[in-house]
């Protein structure tokens, strides 16, 4: 799918999407951020409101209605993001996808933790599991196993974009299957009659994704970046992971390096 097709079926996709997905987050003393599509207790605080609207005559979405807190511009600074900033634009240029959506699923995937695992062996920034990479030719030898592999960001960068593209193909101008796919698999969403299955982390999943995606594009980063420097006199805080909760989800992924 070319690029300009692709920002508009996400624009189309996103408008559609109507049902509220506010985000909320907070950094522990630990300093972990977490986030959540529910306020699960009183530590967490509004971050982002849902139900924004798109200007699909414009091909952009608007900005995200970030809340003012010094989580506004978390996101889009965390270290981990910038390490492979670079990788995933260049990625993203070669697999004709937008780099917004690739940082958006990333972002609720591992929370840019390149070292990170699920309980059921994904692996990775994108959470890949070894069974999908060695789908896509990855192989492991006597020096490293598929495992260690997919630890290295552009090989597992790579290897998620592959798997978008593929699923664009597979979903031609539905992109709000394409991430539904990615989180419960292609086959779900073929068994419930090409619609989202009626799971409530996967449903949950493209709401969080959606609300990344605003806030990955430039416009509202730009914006976001610009709202904090008004506000905040000393640095962000020094979050040094991301612990991201959507409800429904059990196989939450975990650091397997501190």
């Amino acid at each position: 799918m070319r690029p300009m097709r692709l920002l508009v079926a996400l624009c189309m996709m996103f408008a559609a999407l109507s049902a509220r997905a506010d985000v909320y987050g907070y950094i522990d003393a630990e300093g972990i951020a977490h986030f959540s599509t529910e306020k699960i207790d009183e530590r967490y605080q509004l971050f982002l409101r849902g139900g924004t609207s798109f200007d699909t005559a414009q091909l952009a979405p608007m900005p995200a209605q970030a809340v003012h807190t010094p989580l506004s511009g978390y996101l889009s600074r965390h270290p981990g993001l910038k390490k492979v900033e670079t990788l995933v634009h260049e990625t993203a240029q070669e697999f004709s996808l937008d780099p917004a959506m690739l940082k958006a699923v990333m972002a609720a995937e591992s929370g840019f933790n390149a070292l990170a695992v699920s309980p059921k062996g994904a692996i990775g920034l994108m959470q890949i599991m070894p069974a999908t990479a060695e789908r896509y030719g990855l192989q492991g030898d006597r020096k490293r196993s598929i495992e260690q592999k997919l630890t290295d960001p552009k090989t597992n960068i790579r290897l998620a974009a592959r798997y978008l593209r593929d699923l664009h193909k597979l979903f031609p101008e539905k992109p709000e299957l394409v991430i539904a796919s990615y989180n419960a698999g292609e086959g779900a969403v073929q068994k419930y009659k090409n619609a989202i299955p009626p799971y409530p982390e996967t449903r949950n999943y493209v709401q969080i994704v959606k609300q990344f995606y605003q806030l990955y594009k430039p416009s509202a980063q730009t914006l976001a970046i610009a709202s904090l420097a008004g506000e905040l006199t000393g640095a962000l805080p020094t979050a040094k992971r991301i612990h991201m909760t959507i409800p429904g989800r059990r196989n939450m992924p975990v650091s397997a390096l501190e």
